[in-house]
């Protein structure tokens, strides 16, 4: 394949890269590779095999290194290539820009310089995750990462509990089962899940089922790989439970803020008025 190399207008075009399967990435994205003036990456080893496998020449270009932890440093560099009027390509290491990966920063200076910002899109392990889940997708939310520290996390899924929308969370091989028994603790065992693994690679993997279900074909294995957590809403009736009570749950885990937030959509209340009972509650 010889992908086109044509003249790109000044401006920062984002490049989603492959989550496994190097095949999977767009054909624009190859040509925006093959003609930007400039090329960064999250990963520079990573963008210069991927490139290879493809046939596109690097040519005398050289390939800047931008992460979270030389953002302030580079960025500088890269609005001012694009001031001079050069094309650059940003490529994260693996799926979309921005989507739990760098760019955002950069993203916002460019666009604030009244530069081009775009994008070539294609892979995504949130959007891959939603295809083979199983789950609901007409509603979702990505949740990103889980907090590391057991409080911090359970408090984090308490607040999520009451978005009425599939949740899609990323985690770690080392700590899923320690999410999933809080998972259990909060949402109950009932609650759909699918643990998706290994997207697009040799060994993917999906388990399907209830919580409880999910938890005991996972007891006895050990995880390696990425993996995306894909939660379905909770569908349990609040029957006969008043506003009260839910609030009263709601404000052990939650702030005043958001408890309100979550009974309010869980009970179909306005919101005002569900803010208001607990502020009440909240003095006495």
């Amino acid at each position: 394949m010889n992908p086109e190399t044509r003249q790109l207008p000044a401006g920062l075009y984002f490049v989603a890269t492959p989550i496994g399967t190097a095949r999977d990435i767009t054909l624009r994205a190859l040509d925006v590779l093959a003609s930007a003036d400039v090329l960064a990456a999250e990963d520079t080893r990573t963008l210069r095999h991927l490139m290879q496998i493809h046939g596109v020449p690097l040519r005398d270009r050289q390939v800047l290194a931008y992460h979270d932890h030389n953002g302030p440093a580079m960025r500088p560099k890269l609005l001012a290539a694009i001031a001079e009027g050069k094309s650059v390509a940003y490529a994260s290491e693996a799926g979309t820009p921005l989507v739990a990966d760098p760019g955002y920063q950069l993203a916002k200076e460019v666009q604030e310089a009244g530069h081009l910002v775009t994008s070539a899109p294609g892979p995504s392990a949130v959007i891959a995750a939603l295809s083979v889940a199983g789950l609901p997708t007409d509603r979702f939310m990505f949740a990103g990462f889980a907090p590391a520290a057991k409080v911090a996390r359970s408090t984090w899924l308490a607040e999520l509990n009451g978005i009425p929308a599939t949740l899609v969370i990323y985690e770690s091989p080392k700590r899923i089962h320690r999410i999933l028994d809080d998972m259990l603790d909060i949402y109950g065992g009932e609650r759909q899940i699918a643990i998706c693994r290994e997207l697009t690679k040799k060994f993917e993997e999906v388990l399907r089922g209830s919580l409880s279900d999910v938890i005991a074909i996972a007891a006895e294995r050990s995880f390696k790989g990425e993996i995306v957590l894909v939660v379905d809403r909770d569908r349990r009736e609040a029957q006969g439970e008043t506003m009260e009570e839910a609030l009263m749950k709601a404000m052990e885990t939650m702030s005043v803020k958001d408890a309100a937030a979550m009974v309010a959509t869980a009970l179909g209340l306005h919101k005002r008025q569900v803010y208001q009972a607990a502020l009440e509650m909240k003095k006495t």
